[in-house]
């Protein structure tokens, strides 16, 4: 059966909203974002501070299984960190080599590696050789820095590291997030490598999931802006795979939203300090905007807000239980 996959997105998905979304349900497997490693080896609370759900099976509290992204250019350090993660039972471990922020490239990770296959290879063998081969093993890279050169030579070089599958986000780092993402050159990435190939980039609907599909080749395919977007669009997918008529009801859905966000907005403040909470629900009800009406005006009235008291009155006025407090899934995640 094909299978969806929830990307790992820097400043934007966490434990919390990962949580939130496998809830909803309908991913098989969640990548968390990157975990930085540089020149030393980090502590085993390290990671479990990133990936909380370490502490429970590698699990979302839903069961959805989370793998652990690496993203570093030193081949030693990464292969000891690697190691590292491999002792607390990960559901995957995952390298980093798409990410396209310029403080990252210029200390020479993420996409930046795509210019230098042969260092990929180095990379990414090291990682291997550390893992064992039991963990799940993958890679994630963007289609090139500026341009797509060298894109199939690092396909290959991943490959012969001996990584278990690969996700190919179908733009280069210069492109960063603007449309269109170019799943044709996923299906050349396809052609030329023998490692599982997911499709990445661009999905905000079943019918977007379906044509990424037919042109990439790929039949697994992972969701990152357009889940966080909205909540439901796993299940819309399901549905259409299983030949099912697809609701279009936004306005019913941001009813069942509404809980949802009142449990994130619950599971921030028991989180981050009181001042960071407010700006961590700004940037899910600026994405929420795209398909929903509600999120539209609850993002008009909390954006000028810095207080939680007053986020959480306004929350009440539009229909979103904003309890105080922490919910038994946060202190469970928690736990050291």
């Amino acid at each position: 059966m094909a299978k969806l996959l929830l990307a790992p997105m820097e400043g934007l998905a966490d434990e919390i909203l990962r949580e939130l979304l496998t809830r909803v349900g309908g991913y098989d497997l969640a990548v968390s974002a990157f975990i930085r490693v540089s020149g030393t080896l980090l502590p085993a609370r390290a990671f479990r501070r990133a990936v909380p759900e370490l502490v429970c099976g590698s699990r979302t509290v839903a069961g959805t299984p989370v793998a652990v992204q690496l993203l570093g250019s030193d081949p030693a350090c990464l292969a000891d960190n690697a190691a590292q993660v491999a002792s607390l039972s990960p559901a995957g471990i995952d390298l980093n080599f798409g990410c396209p922020a310029p403080t990252v490239n210029r200390h020479g990770g993420g996409a930046r590696l795509l210019t230098d296959p042969q260092k990929i290879y180095r990379i990414a063998a090291a990682v291997r050789r550390a893992v064992p081969e039991a963990i799940p093993f993958s890679a994630k890279m963007r289609l090139g820095l500026r341009d797509t050169r060298r894109t199939l030579d690092c396909a290959q070089a991943l490959e012969a590291s001996g990584i278990g599958s690969l996700v190919v986000h179908a733009r280069t780092a210069a492109q960063g997030y603007r449309p269109p993402a170019d799943w044709e050159w996923i299906a050349r990435i396809r052609d030329v490598v023998r490692v599982p190939v997911i499709a990445n980039g661009e999905v905000w609907t079943a019918e977007d999931h379906a044509r990424c599909r037919t042109v990439s080749g790929c039949s697994d395919v992972m969701i990152g802006r357009g889940a966080v977007a909205d909540p439901f669009l796993a299940q819309r997918i399901r549905a259409r795979a299983a030949g099912q008529a697809i609701a279009d009801d936004p306005a019913g859905e941001w009813r069942q939203l509404q809980e949802l966000i009142g449990d994130y907005w619950q599971k921030v403040c028991a989180k981050v300090a009181a001042r960071h909470a407010p700006g961590r629900l700004k940037l899910w009800l600026a994405a929420l905007r795209r398909r929903f009406g509600g999120a539209e005006a609850l993002f008009s009235a909390v954006r000028p807000l810095l207080s939680g008291d007053e986020v959480g009155e306004v929350l009440r006025r539009h229909g979103v239980p904003a309890r105080p407090g922490e919910s038994d899934g946060v202190r469970q995640l928690a736990r050291p």
